[in-house]
């Protein structure tokens, strides 16, 4: 056995990558696990998981320099054998933990350097500046990490030439988790979007499709809203009164929300973190048995495609968006068999369970009972991100 302390400076107690699939697995597997964070909520036990916090700082900012500084004096106290990070900003955080000795994971959940050319909060100047010094800084910093875990395989494919020690390990969903077992009730018109709320994620034009619709149609949103100042906009627009809010809602809610909607919207806008990316929702609404609308992508189009799961739009056109939609209310019998064809391919191709057992193998390598060295896990790949 050993102790793991996973970190996270902007993620929430219980999230669904980090929480419920990493580190519930990894405990599962014998493991010591910590999820130490910084919520300010003190300790907690669940699922043979260990939380432990620190407070929280307000301030984009001021979070990402203090943050990292706090957590670090707590994990130096916890002596673990592993540390696991899920934030660019612990970066320097695991390069001292190496220092003193102790192995550190990177888990890269998103591609830095394209990601921080969508953020609306940094000038269009200045974006490209901080993009390729953000990609010289991971050339860098990455390679003396004990391994990278990549979210999908476009970022495995970015990170690669820095650490040979890197494995894909994919937000699939838990099996079961939201399935409603065959017992979905669509009667009420409902579709939903559930996650991040945010510009770049398409809600402007999802509202907007709303407007379209006719009356009865509801879209059931939960989760939380990039800004304040976005929220005040969105309350503002005619399709907001088609809008059921639910704010942030746990898991039970979500699978009660799903078993209850036609579709799920996944219409991200196409910025360059987007188009290759898995979003974790739209295997979530597959796993619940939902048809999915998603933006016409290629690598989306090809999945939903495959499988005759849904429809893929442009995301930009309000008009396709609220047409697709209507399609699956008016074709009940097609949308259901899109559902199920979205749930058999979770079943048969896009579970976690096997990313599980292939991340407690990738950390056997690091922290097995025999004290071996890692070695680059292999390079054969499944569809969709198996093992490279």
């Amino acid at each position: 056995m050993a102790v793991i302390v996973h970190l996270t400076s902007a993620h929430g107690r219980f999230d669904t990558r980090i929480f419920l699939k990493e580190c519930r697995s990894l405990s599962r597997h014998g493991h010591a696990v910590t999820l130490l964070l910084a919520d300010g909520l003190g300790p907690q036990v669940r699922d043979g998981v260990h939380f432990d916090s620190v407070r929280p700082i307000k301030g984009r900012l001021t979070r990402m320099v203090f943050t990292p500084l706090r957590l670090l004096g707590r994990v130096m106290a916890s002596h673990p054998d592993l540390c696991h990070l899920h934030d660019p900003e612990l970066i320097p955080v695991g390069l001292l933990l190496k220092a003193r000795g102790i192995k550190v994971i990177f888990d890269a959940h998103e591609d830095l350097p394209k990601q921080i050319l969508t953020k609306p909060y940094l000038s269009r100047f200045l974006r490209p500046i901080l993009a390729s010094a953000a990609g010289r800084f991971l050339d860098w910093s990455l390679a003396w990490m004990d391994g990278l875990v990549a979210a999908t395989p476009s970022i495995h494919t970015a990170l690669k030439s820095i650490n040979k020690n890197i494995i894909t390990i994919n937000n699939y969903p838990i099996l079961g988790e939201l399935s409603s077992g065959g017992h979905r009730d669509i009667s009420e018109k409902c579709i939903c979007y559930i996650g991040g709320i945010s510009i770049i994620r398409g809600i402007i034009e999802l509202m907007q499709a709303m407007e379209l619709l006719p009356a009865d149609v509801r879209l059931k949103l939960a989760g939380p809203f990039e800004d304040p100042a976005l929220e005040k906009h969105l309350k503002s627009l005619p399709g907001w009164r088609k809008v059921d809010y639910l704010g942030i809602i746990d898991r039970a809610a979500v699978a009660e929300v799903m078993a209850h909607s036609v579709c799920g919207i996944v219409t991200f806008l196409p910025a360059q973190n987007h188009v290759e990316a898995q979003p974790n929702k739209l295997f979530e609404y597959m796993s619940a048995g939902l048809p999915v609308v998603a933006s016409d992508f290629p690598l989306w189009r090809e999945l939903l495609g495959e499988g005759d799961c849904g429809l893929c739009v442009d995301p930009n056109d309000p008009k396709a968006i609220a047409n697709a939609v209507l399609d699956l209310i008016d074709r009940p019998g097609d949308a259901l068999a899109m559902g199920q064809n979205g749930e058999r391919a979770v079943r048969e191709r896009f579970t976690w369970e096997v990313e599980a057992e292939r991340l407690c193998l990738f950390y056997d390598l690091f922290v097995g009972v025999d004290g071996g060295q890692a070695e680059a896990p292999g390079n054969t790949r499944r569809s969709m991100g198996g093992s490279v």
